[in-house]
């Protein structure tokens, strides 16, 4: 049974008189800053100099400082910077700036486990990974609730790693809708696994395969589009709200028939255990040792390829028109 913490489980006085250095100001660093400072506590942010981020922060009110300047004033480095640009900034920034009983934080576990960074025995090395967008994390948070984060300890020198993880949690309001224990390992795992065979590589092969079939079998393009990619989120959002069940008793009756019935010829055995390789690949470091060694040789490129196709895709062009007709004015 998954441990899970709620707000009134959770007090931030063991935190209230340490220096927060947030590291990066994209969605998630923004997100994260603005709401622990909202709730009191001592954050500052750690940047590039000469970045555009650097005078947003400060008119959102923050001390901004060199990344490593951040890390020399603080007691919790929270390190919300590009999964792939954190080993170097570790070693140039970081490192030389760690003190005894510091501790690493951060919303996804990947340096951590897979050794993009070592960090010495004497800090705390802690996770707080928000289960959804900075911007819903924010946003949420303005509301009076707050989003599910999942929370791990992976190093616990001062004994106090757990406080530190829950005082976070609960600053960036995630004990209001709770959180649940994890573990480094774990939260790489089904991560990667997630984004790779469901929510980002699964699903969108899908409604590409399905286009093409609607458009090959002689069905207009923009019929294609609505039927197989626009009226999937409405489904999505009924399964996050009311789950599996519950979107099939809130479609029609031919589609509950035809879902439950075909789903399982599209989605079979064979494809089960093609998902379970690419599990094992996360598992075993084969992905790891790809992406790494991509991201080495090419940098931000070694996604053109990739996209370049997706972008000559009919689907995609055909998606551009369809969307201006549903939000006239908007710019992708």
């Amino acid at each position: 049974m998954a441990q899970i913490w709620k707000d009134e489980d959770v007090n931030l006085d063991s935190i209230k008189n340490e220096t927060i250095a947030v590291l990066g100001y994209g969605i998630q660093g923004n997100a994260q800053s603005n709401n622990m400072k909202d709730s009191g506590l001592n954050v500052i942010v750690g940047l590039n100099e000469g970045g555009t981020s650097w005078p947003k922060a400060q008119a959102d009110g923050f001390k901004v400082m060199s990344i490593a300047d951040a890390c020399k004033a603080a007691d919790i480095i929270h390190v919300l910077i590009p999964d792939m640009v954190q080993s170097t900034v570790y070693k140039e920034e970081i490192e030389p700036n760690l003190s005894e009983g510091n501790a690493l934080s951060f919303s996804h576990a990947a340096s951590i486990h897979w050794k993009w960074i070592e960090a010495p025995n004497n800090v705390d090395i802690i996770m707080i990974a928000p289960k959804a967008p900075g911007s819903k994390v924010r946003e949420t948070y303005q509301q009076g609730f707050g989003t599910p984060s999942i929370v791990a300890v992976y190093q616990d020198f001062t004994k106090r790693a757990w406080d530190r993880t829950l005082g976070i949690a609960k600053a960036i309001g995630s004990t209001k809708a709770g959180v649940i224990k994890t573990t480094f390992q774990e939260e790489v795992e089904t991560d990667w696994f997630g984004e790779q065979a469901d929510l980002c590589g699964g699903s969108a092969s899908m409604v590409v395969n399905a286009f093409e079939i609607l458009v090959e079998a002689g069905y207009q393009p923009e019929i294609a589009y609505f039927e197989v990619l626009h009226e999937l989120k409405l489904i999505v959002d009924l399964i996050q709200r009311y789950g599996i069940g519950g979107m099939y008793r809130r479609v029609s009756e031919t589609a509950r028939y035809g879902g439950l019935t075909k789903g399982p010829v599209v989605m079979n055995k064979e494809t089960k255990e093609r998902m379970k390789k690419i599990l094992d690949q996360v598992k075993d470091g084969t992905f790891n040792e790809e992406w790494t060694s991509e991201y080495k040789k090419n940098g931000k490129n070694a996604f053109d390829r990739f996209m370049n196709e997706l972008d000559a895709h009919q689907v995609e062009q055909v998606g551009k028109k369809m969307r201006q007709m549903i939000w006239p004015g908007s710019t992708e």
